[in-house]
């Protein structure tokens, strides 16, 4: 029964990703019926949709895009004490937390350090992070499109134009989907009002202040755009946001749709579906792989307590089937939104999350980012293929060379630094250390999974991380900053480099990069660049604390 609504489920995933990767292809080459509304659209706001930029451009244009967003944002969380869409008198942000909340929406991280009812006015909500989940979602995809032509289009010297990329994926894309499911879920009973918190009264007497407010619209591009952050503090395990098994499914399709769809979108560009379908196996076999894992654990719980499946911190209605996949699509996919507390799942669950971060949420990953992390893996498979046979790498008819290899590197290098880097200063900092809340291996793998998290553009976090701390805040902060941009820029000027070079014609000696060599080949890159760099400090965390569970011992 599990396997079959396994099946069911990834069937209907894949269908339809395929399905939206056909009106993406459309979307992004242009439609002559749309593109009356993109002009007008862009030339409201003086900027001219036929100018193509280089990756040096494009790269300045998405950066100083986000830049701006950042600045309203954090103006918008310190000034809404005083700004109307206010009915429960919420006051503004601290500085600190302001900018930590910013830099997350702004980053598509979604990392969240306050609980959204008791500290976010309605104004702050809408017009300040649901704006910044559209935008920073499209700025993902954008930057994907961007990549890709590098890789597959024509030679030349430009990679488009960011700002009309930018409008297709916001008004083409993620608004209609957005729509559609924010409907669904406001008919499965998530609230949408402007109106303030109610008090009720319980069955034994007692008063209970309920929160609510405009939910379903966020939450139905948090999980498009893989953005993630909850309208409440317990994101999708509260009733509001996730009511029933059908709302659950239907955010569990969600998350997944558009980082899938890219993959699909890669071979349509590339004028062969074979590539796309090569990169979503390797991803697909490694996310199975890993949801596998953390389905047998949780279902079976932990033995020392007797207890069947490990029902800690999960929601009755959902149970730990439907937490393990939700867990699953929302650390490989870069989401994290929870329908389960992570802290509470079994040790080896929270090794396959903290694997599925650590290695650039490159299973799917982020709207975009998945794909063009993935890229990066796919350069150094193709070099170190190219190294094993002896010939000069190429990936679709382009010579894999010395620069772009250096970039793809360096790209890759964010990932440690923020992780191990940020990790180990927060491991030795006392005033870092007080927002672990566990002794021994499980204290540790709180830090690395609020660093990885942080590093991956993630935003999901174990339940006894104390995420508010003025230290982390503003740490934190930064190293999203280091996640988002120090892989967008080399990745941009990989693809810069790539459209300049003249396409060679396949021949007898050329490695083709479609077949099952090559996955396998992509999947152990991603694997060993993971295992060599983070295993060492995965075995003093949950693999540690796993073998203490054997033993008998807990924390």
């Amino acid at each position: 029964m599990t396997f079959l609504a396994y099946t069911l489920y990834f069937g209907a995933l894949i269908g339809a990703a395929l399905c939206l990767a056909v009106w993406m292809a459309r979307v992004y080459g242009g439609m002559p019926a749309l593109a009356g509304v993109e002009r007008a659209f862009l030339r409201s706001g003086g900027i001219n949709p036929e100018r193509e930029m280089t990756w040096g451009s494009y790269a300045m244009a998405v950066l100083a895009f986000n830049l701006v967003c950042f600045v309203v944002l954090f103006a918008i969380l310190r000034a809404q004490g005083a700004l109307p869409l206010n009915p429960d008198g919420i006051g503004g942000m601290s500085p600190d937390l302001a900018l930590n909340t910013a830099v997350s929406f702004v980053t598509n991280t979604n990392w969240q350090a306050y609980s959204g009812e008791a500290q976010l006015s309605y104004l702050s909500q809408m017009v300040g992070l649901t704006v910044q989940n559209f935008v920073s979602a499209g700025t993902g995809m954008a930057v994907a499109v961007a990549v890709i032509r590098g890789f597959t289009a024509a030679k030349g010297a430009t990679l488009g134009n960011f700002w009309l990329d930018l409008t297709r994926s916001v008004l083409w894309i993620l608004l209609p989907l957005s729509v559609v499911l924010a409907l669904f879920l406001a008919w499965q009973g998530v609230p949408q009002t402007l109106q303030g918190a109610v008090t009720a009264t319980g069955v034994e007497g007692g008063e209970q202040v309920i929160a609510r407010g405009p939910a379903a619209a966020q939450i139905a591009i948090k999980q498009l755009g893989t953005n993630g952050g909850g309208f409440f503090g317990v994101n999708s395990a509260h009733p509001f946001e996730n009511p029933t098994i059908a709302s659950n499914l239907a955010q569990s399709l969600s998350i997944l749709l558009i980082p899938v769809a890219f993959c699909f979108l890669f071979g349509q560009m590339a004028g062969d579906r074979r590539q796309g379908w090569a990169i979503f196996a390797a991803m697909g076999i490694m996310f199975v792989a890993g949801l596998a894992v953390i389905h047998v654990y949780e279902v079976a719980g932990n033995p020392a307590l007797g207890m069947g499946a490990n029902m800690e911190g999960k929601e009755q209605r959902f149970g730990a089937m439907l937490s393990a996949l939700w867990a699953a699509s929302t650390t490989a996919a870069s989401n994290g939104s929870v329908n389960a507390m992570h802290d509470s799942f079994m040790p080896l669950s929270g090794l396959v999350m903290l694997v599925f971060m650590q290695i650039g949420e490159v299973i799917f990953g982020g709207v975009g980012a998945g794909l063009y992390g993935m890229l990066l893996y796919v350069v150094l498979a193709v070099f170190l293929a190219g190294l094993m046979v002896g010939r000069t790498p190429e990936y679709l008819g382009r010579k894999i060379e010395g620069r772009e290899v250096t970039l793809a590197v360096l790209a890759f290098l964010s990932m440690p630094l923020g992780i191990l880097v940020g990790g180990a200063v927060a491991a030795t900092v006392p005033q870092a250390l007080t927002a672990v809340q566990d002794a021994g291996p499980h204290g540790l793998s709180e830090i690395l999974y609020a660093y990885s998290s942080a590093t991956g553009n993630n935003g999901s976090a174990f339940g006894g991380w104390g995420a508010a701390g003025t230290w982390h805040t503003t740490a934190l902060g930064l190293i999203m900053l280091l996640g988002r941009y120090a892989m967008i820029v080399p990745l941009l000027a990989i693809a810069g480099s790539m459209i300049r070079k003249t396409k060679a014609p396949v021949t007898s000696g050329t490695f083709p990069t479609h077949g099952p060599l090559f996955v396998t080949l992509l999947i152990l890159t991603v694997l060993i660049l993971g295992a060599l760099t983070f295993f060492p400090v995965l075995a003093l965390g949950p693999i540690a604390e796993e073998t203490a569970r054997l033993a008998g011992q807990s924390f």
